[in-house]
């Protein structure tokens, strides 16, 4: 009985919330890669356990990169298996349990209950559970939604069973930010359609901006809730202001190559399109490979920013691109504090922002030269030189759960897919959630010691 309670007590005190998180994405990545590499999982034969493990976390980190073709090589079962992946995995495996838990009439313990805030909640609220329930619920209504506007468009295609299976498997995969088609050229064949479009685009937007921005726009829409918190008019902000200028630069960039022999309407549609898709979801409709240098940049900024927090998505996160922004502009006019809508953000919260930028662009640099020195060959650097801008973009992609690729993924080596993997769980939990999980716990906050300057700039 002593060794229980001692082994229980040392568990607990460990198992912080990070950690708790951390485990859990691992453990729902390990189970998918072990069902996707049985024989039933294939159509033919059987994934090698890294394709099944790459698979897996893609679909787990909703990124939507994919070394295998989802609609050729996994069978139903694989492609279902995907489904629940992906699921699970944008909503967050930890909040499947906690509604679990309150399905079965039983508590929440307060741990339990701080990972869930963390992960949705900027602040605190008593309205917690009723909440956790509209998560759900938006996630049925959008996804429901979804399938019946795709099935429409896809029963033109397709016979009424597939048509429906292909609705619901894109629907689940574009709000939660997946990217995964059944497709081999993902949305290329509906380049110029309007109604799959703007339902992919409507998903993929939703889920981006986060569960607490949605739950906020409902309320005030009831009357529940006066006005929107600062949060979520930076979300939205932020998002808008995303979308019309990547939509803008990419036409810009583009009207004279990809774009030259496409129909007005069909310019705005893919503009918009790409310049949605790179907030942490890989559906395309275009060839990625194909796009200019200045195009690529454009792509790679979108990618490493990301969705919004609590959302479904990955990156930075927008409200961290805009405090950063905010943060500048308020020093050039010589504000100490960041500043804006009359409230003055905390400064720890700028500090965990510059954190935040800080590690995602060195966990980025770390895992591209992976892939250069894994990846390079005996080819001279002339002739190797395409591979970094390729990379590169691979890497961002894969941290900001994005899933767009140039063409790369299927080619990686072993040891490439193993990097890539290692960067699309980093992206999904955050850099700074799984460095705080292997760090010691200490308690107090240390030793201070004299200041003394030192010059910078």
């Amino acid at each position: 009985m002593k060794t229980y309670l001692f082994m229980r007590t040392f568990i607990s005190r460990r198992l912080t919330p990070p950690r708790v998180l951390i485990l859990g994405f691992a453990g729902a990545i390990l189970i998918g890669a072990l069902l996707l590499s049985f024989q039933f999982a294939a159509s033919t034969g059987r994934l090698r356990f890294i394709d099944a493990l790459f698979t897996s976390t893609s679909a787990v980190c909703v990124t939507g990169l994919a070394v295998v073709d989802n609609g050729k090589d996994l069978s139903t079962a694989g492609q279902v298996i995907t489904i629940l992946l992906f699921q699970t995995g944008g909503l967050g495996i930890i909040t499947f349990s906690t509604v679990f838990f309150v399905l079965m009439g039983r508590g929440i313990s307060f741990k339990g209950r701080e990972i869930v805030q963390t992960t949705f909640l900027h602040t605190r609220r008593r309205d917690f559970f009723i909440l956790l329930k509209s998560i759900f619920l938006f996630t049925l209504i959008f996804e429901s939604a979804g399938t019946l506007l795709l099935f429409v468009r896809f029963s033109k295609d397709f016979p009424a069973g597939t048509a429906f299976y292909q609705a619901i498997y894109h629907a689940v995969s574009a709000f939660n930010n997946c990217g995964f088609s059944l497709f081999s050229d993902s949305l290329l064949r509906y380049q110029g359609d309007l109604l799959v479009n703007l339902t992919v685009m409507g998903l993929l937007v939703t889920g981006g901006i986060g569960f607490i921005v949605q739950y906020e726009i409902f309320s005030k829409w009831r009357g529940v809730q006066r006005k929107v918190s600062l949060h979520s008019r930076i979300v939205l902000i932020t998002t808008a202001i995303l979308i019309l200028t990547g939509a803008f630069f990419f036409y810009l960039f583009e009207r004279n190559y990809l774009l030259i022999d496409q129909p007005v309407g069909n310019r705005i549609l893919i503009s918009l399109f790409q310049a949605v898709t790179p907030r942490t979801c890989g559906f395309n409709t275009v060839e990625i490979g194909f796009l200019t240098n200045a195009t690529l940049l454009l792509l790679i900024v979108l990618m490493f920013i990301g969705a919004s927090p609590g959302s479904t998505g990955g990156g930075v996160k927008t409200t961290s691109a805009a405090l950063l922004l905010l943060m500048l502009w308020n020093r050039l006019r010589g504000n100490e504090e960041v500043n804006i809508h009359s409230r003055t953000i905390p400064k720890e919260v700028v500090s965990r922002t510059i954190s935040i930028i800080f590690a995602s662009a060195f966990s980025v640099s770390i895992i591209t030269s992976i892939l250069l020195v894994a990846g390079g060959g005996d080819l001279p650097p002339l002739e190797s030189r395409q591979f970094f801008v390729e990379y590169l973009f691979e890497t961002v992609s894969a941290f900001g759960t994005v899933g767009l690729s140039m063409g790369v993924t299927p080619r990686l080596n072993d040891v490439q897919k193993f990097a890539i993997v290692l960067m699309m769980f980093a992206g999904r939990v955050g850099p700074l959630t799984l460095a705080f999980s292997l760090s010691r716990i200490k308690s107090g906050r240390g030793l201070t010691y004299a200041e003394e300057g030192v010059m910078v700039g």
